[in-house]
């Protein structure tokens, strides 16, 4: 299933935060999205997730959805909001109490993306018991029990310390090799965003508008050790934004004064 975004603009109040976004999102595909702070990126994963509209412009999904798909979009959260007084089973199961299953079909689901995630051991844990990596991968397994057709990924590993945000990466593309799951993923930090991402959108500061689109053409799996030409991507990135940073810093202090 692709997603397709066109022309997709949207003000709040007298300022414009994205301006004419078109982008393609191949099944199968990671895009990541960076961009200065303030450039709209999070509300763009919004309008993508239907949690709100854009003032012009379009988010289509094309294609049929995979197979025993319950929801064609869902999100995975920077903070992992995880109920905490329900075990990791049971913020699994969350997700698939209003979709008419068994309580059999829900405890296959639950044990095989607990299986897929490496949680099976921790299924009776509850989220004061876990770490913060374990946390989010809890937020992922509970994801994919529904099985989209795109995961919505807002600074998903942000929250966590270098060591275990290395860890999650690492899981991330070991999931992907067995799944091949399609996802948008909001990032700041431009290591994650060469280490996950096939095609990395560049958003300029506010209006965010897509200033390029890099695509990286190397297996995920081969990512891991240090590589001359996914150095040179991430500098390139770097002198792509810095300068956007700069200026988007200047007109946010400028908006608090």
């Amino acid at each position: 299933m692709d997603l397709l975004l066109r022309g997709v603009s949207h003000m709040y109040g007298d300022t414009q935060v994205l301006r004419d976004i078109d982008l393609a999102v191949g099944e199968g595909e990671i895009v990541c999205i960076i961009g200065p702070s303030g450039c709209g990126k999070s509300t763009l994963l919004r309008f993508i997730g239907g949690l709100e509209r854009p003032d012009a412009g379009e988010v289509l999904l094309a294609g049929a959805p995979p197979a025993g798909s319950l929801n064609p979009l869902t999100y995975v959260f920077q903070d992992f909001a995880l109920l905490p007084w329900r075990t990791v089973e049971g913020n699994v199961s969350l997700v698939l109490e209003d979709h008419g299953l068994s309580a059999a079909e829900r405890r296959g689901i639950i044990d095989d993306v607990l299986a897929r995630t490496s949680l099976s051991d921790f299924k009776t844990a509850l989220p004061r018991q876990l770490s913060g990596g374990m946390k989010q991968r809890v937020a992922i397994a509970r994801a994919l029990s529904v099985r989209p057709a795109v995961m919505l990924m807002d600074e998903p590993l942000s929250a966590l310390d270098s060591q275990t945000r290395e860890l999650l990466m690492d899981d991330l593309v070991g999931l992907w090799q067995r799944e091949r799951f399609t996802a948008c993923y909001v990032t700041h930090n431009l290591a994650e965003a060469v280490r996950l991402g096939h095609k990395i959108v560049v958003l300029s500061r506010r209006p965010g508008r897509i200033r390029e689109i890099v695509e990286i053409d190397r297996d995920l799996a081969d990512r891991q050790q240090a590589d001359a030409k996914l150095d040179a991507i991430q500098r390139d990135l770097w002198q792509l934004l810095r300068d956007e940073a700069r200026a988007a810093d200047r007109e946010l202090a400028d908006d608090t004064v």
